[in-house]
């Protein structure tokens, strides 16, 4: 569980570090009865110079719930020359399929990742490839095996995740180049032949340079004669009122392109901190159950202010939970809704509950139960009332009195909201530009049926993550609150409401 820190503590139920720095998750994978995940990990990370010492490797993690992760250490290193003596580079964000027909010619069931390598400013993407269930990777002889083809044209090009397309019985690439997801396929997962590309700008609307894409199917309402394809990638959302997060599109895959319904995109999460998102179906359920729903996490970080963050106890950066993804109707729009795999809540102590209270602007109303420590679960349901005249819920957490991260709901604008412009040591201590996009206000709609709005909280000492209404909408960043900050208030903006129930759940030592 989680390490305190002269400023704080590790958090307890999230993928970090040991040390150093990390940043992309890596799409996992369930082999010899656990699941293999890795992330993009640099162990020349310079906390006084966060823009000094570069290049990333795979650093090996895994699980059989999830949520408890063994750390296994460096498995694809960065820097290593080929047979010929050649140096690739570092080793960058791709994805590791298994090769079950040996298509490759590495042996059934091995581990194929092809992933990106960069050195002088030039990317490709290369093939390693284990036998040992992943836990030990070899570089292919014949490395790149997509080479750029043009550097000037293609300075973006990197980030592959393939997946193997049943329905045209062929290994399919999606590959970032720049402001284009481009689309290859393979028979053997060495030679690859472009396709098609998918442009979102051909709407009008500028996401900037893609990243990390991901292509799958899913059900629609748990109805598989609904069965849609879904295109994500991250990308910078300003024209959005966001920054950068995790866009996706429904829409149609043919065997060589993707066609979208809507070239405008969705967003995974509307917070500050979900970004490098990568899913996976769990490949122990039958074929078609496979399609109701599944799994995603993403890298809690944001370029605009990744380097001026106040990381302590020797490590940077963590993933956010796993979530299980579905494809729901909202509004008469196709979805994606999350909530946390339901394994979380092993790990969360005896709860504390009161129901049936009053919410005003004096925190003292709510009669909230007393509370204590950083790794927590809040679960609450508040309405307007025939009788309330209020305009918003505030929650308000990890405070000290003049310090606080708020999330809520205003009942007016029917919106969610995630406010960090007081957080605390983040907000006193970053550089005008990056403090702007960090202590931007992050909202999204949600509608309600009735009045009655319900949100989870999970808290984990520098990181929240909000749900709501079972995740029509969702709400994740990181906070970087002063030592000893442990306040939690609920109060209104105006008026009163009404608290249906709050609970709260502490980790369990």
């Amino acid at each position: 569980m989680g390490t305190t820190t002269a400023s704080g503590a590790r958090p307890s139920y999230h993928v970090t570090p040991e040390s150093e720095w990390m940043n992309d998750p890596q799409r996992p994978f369930f082999l010899g009865g656990e699941w293999h995940l890795y992330y993009l990990y640099n162990s020349d990370f310079n906390f006084s110079d966060p823009t000094a010492g570069g290049g990333t490797e795979w650093y090996h993690v895994t699980s059989e719930d999830m949520v408890n992760w063994t750390q296994h250490g460096v498995v694809i290193e960065k820097y290593q020359p080929t047979e010929g003596g050649v140096y690739l580079g570092d080793i960058e964000t791709g994805s590791a399929v298994i090769d079950t027909d040996n298509t490759a010619g590495f042996g059934a069931n091995a581990v194929v990742a092809i992933l990106t390598q960069m050195a002088d400013g030039i990317q490709q993407q290369s093939l390693f490839y284990s036998t040992d269930n992943g836990y030990t990777f070899t570089p292919f002889s014949g490395n790149p095996v997509m080479p750029n083809p043009d550097p000037t044209a293609k300075p973006a090009f990197r980030d592959p995740k393939v997946i193997w397309d049943g329905a045209s019985a062929q290994w399919v690439m999606a590959l970032a180049e720049g402001n284009k997801i481009g689309f290859y396929t393979s028979s053997n997962l060495k030679t690859w032949v472009y396709t098609s590309g998918f442009i979102p700008e051909n709407s009008g609307v500028d996401l900037g340079v893609l990243e990390c894409p991901d292509l799958y199917q899913l059900d629609v309402d748990d109805d598989a004669t609904k069965r849609t394809w879904v295109l994500a990638a991250g990308a910078n959302g300003y024209l959005y009122n966001r920054t950068t997060g995790t866009a996706y599109w429904i829409g149609a895959w043919d065997g060589a392109s993707f066609t979208a319904v809507d070239v405008h995109p969705q967003w995974m999460d509307s917070g500050p901190d979900f970004y490098a998102t990568v899913s996976w179906a769990d490949s122990r359920l039958d074929e078609d159950e496979r399609y109701v729903s599944r799994y995603a996490i993403g890298w809690m970080n944001n370029w605009d202010y990744a380097n001026d963050l106040p990381y302590y106890g020797g490590f940077a950066g963590q993933d956010s939970l796993v979530r299980e993804i579905k494809l729901e109707t909202i509004d008469g729009a196709v979805t994606l809704v999350s909530v946390p795999i339901s394994a979380y809540a092993n790990i969360f102590g005896t709860s504390v509950s009161v129901s049936s209270k009053t919410i005003t602007t004096d925190p003292t109303t709510a009669s909230l139960p007393a509370m204590a420590g950083g790794a927590y679960v809040i679960l609450t349901t508040v309405s307007k009332n025939g009788g309330d005249d209020g305009d918003e819920v505030r929650i308000r957490f990890k405070g000290d009195g003049t310090f606080a991260t708020t999330v809520g709901y205003d009942f007016v604008h029917g919106q969610a909201f995630f406010v960090r412009d007081l957080d605390g040591v983040a907000t006193e201590s970053m550089p005008t530009a990056p403090e702007q996009s960090y202590d931007a206000v992050r909202t999204v709609p949600v509608s309600l049926a009735s009045n009655t709005v319900t949100l989870s909280l999970y808290v984990d000492w520098n990181s929240v993550e909000v749900f709501v209404n079972d995740g029509v909408a969702a709400l994740s960043g990181l906070i970087y609150p002063n030592p000893g900050a442990e306040i939690i208030e609920m109060v209104s903006g105006t008026g009163q409401l009404t608290l249906d129930s709050f609970t709260y759940a502490g980790v369990s030592v």
